[in-house]
């Protein structure tokens, strides 16, 4: 028989004191979907986006409170969908800053991702097709204080710089060889693109302001797309192909040289930001002659990454985006 009762329990094992006392860097939930509504280019989208939220766990305490998570996440996601869309990394420090308080935690930290859909126009062709870019939202909190980054990603490819002037010192040999001069083979050489290897490649750039002012992402993404060799289309006419393949290998760029593109254009695109905003600037390009893939990046503050751009000191510390947003400088 099934009592109409509710069950009262009188003990909440997430406050009893674990066996064995450690406290916890990270205690929460991740890769929990949300449909969620974000402003974006200047206009208000709804996303696909998974959420990941985490606080610091004391070592007296045995567990968090998961499904208060889900309560908070969702209590802030709705009052998005309910008053004016914001920014996603303002919505990730809205729910950083609600589970601390809810949670009773000394610190917590969100982070979302999200995939956004942009109508782009093919180069020569002019015709429309659909690109899927990666919108990150990150933040951490302290109880009356928190700091946020946002990011994207983008996919492009990368024409191999090596592989490229192996191919070129064999065609010029071969080209003297045929009786043609330096100067005609310099000449050749800078009008017929020089064969190479290509990569598809994906870039992502995080830029957090310690006055939190909003840095715009699609800008962010067209900072990552021209730090590649050239960037790429779902849909291609053979005029586009030529463009893209053409324009490729005229910028050959190693995965490296993309990282530090990245970061001059982020300095040359936000001369405002100030020196202690934070910057990642991650690459990785999928190869194809090799059957690995490889990888560059660089995080720090934006004030040491334009001291080395104007022919300063190196840093000898990077300070890490964790760091940071816990009020790193």
């Amino acid at each position: 028989m099934t009592s109409n009762h509710p069950i009262e329990f009188s003990e909440d094992l997430q406050e009893a004191s674990p066996a064995t006392r450690i406290g916890l860097s990270s205690a929460g939930v991740s890769r929990s979907a949300k449909a969620i509504r974000l402003a974006f280019g200047g206009s208000e989208h709804y996303m696909d986006a998974t959420v990941e939220c985490v606080v610091d766990l004391d070592p007296d305490q045995k567990g968090v409170h998961m499904s208060r998570f889900e309560e908070e996440v969702n209590e802030a996601i709705d009052s998005v969908l309910i008053d004016e869309a914001v920014a996603i990394e303002a919505l990730a420090e809205d729910i950083a800053r609600c589970v601390v308080e809810r949670q009773g935690a000394v610190r917590g930290m969100a982070t979302i991702r999200a995939r956004y859909p942009v109508e782009k126009r093919t180069p020569v062709t002019d015709v429309a097709t659909q690109e899927m870019y990666g919108l990150i939202g990150t933040a951490a909190a302290r109880v009356g204080s928190s700091r946020r980054a946002v990011g994207v990603s983008a996919q492009g490819m990368n024409a191999c710089p090596c592989a490229q002037g192996l191919v070129r010192e064999q065609a010029e040999a071969a080209l003297a060889d045929d009786g043609f001069t330096s100067e005609e083979i310099d000449r050749i050489i800078a009008r017929v693109p020089v064969a190479t290897h290509n990569q598809r490649a994906r870039g992502t750039l995080i830029v957090g302001s310690p006055d939190g002012r909003e840095v715009a992402a699609d800008t962010l993404i067209e900072i990552v797309e021209d730090g590649m060799s050239s960037e790429i289309y779902e849909l291609l006419k053979r005029p586009d192909e030529l463009y893209v393949v053409d324009r490729a290998h005229r910028r050959p760029r190693f995965v490296e040289d993309s990282v530090r593109e990245m970061i001059a254009g982020l300095i040359e695109r936000f001369p405002d930001l100030p020196d202690g905003a934070f910057v990642s600037a991650h690459q990785e390009n999928y190869e194809t002659i090799h059957t690995h893939d490889v990888e560059a990046g660089r995080h720090g503050l934006l004030g040491e990454m334009r001291a080395e751009v104007a022919g300063g000191q190196h840093a000898a510390r990077h300070l890490s985006l964790a760091e940071w947003l816990d009020g790193g400088t």
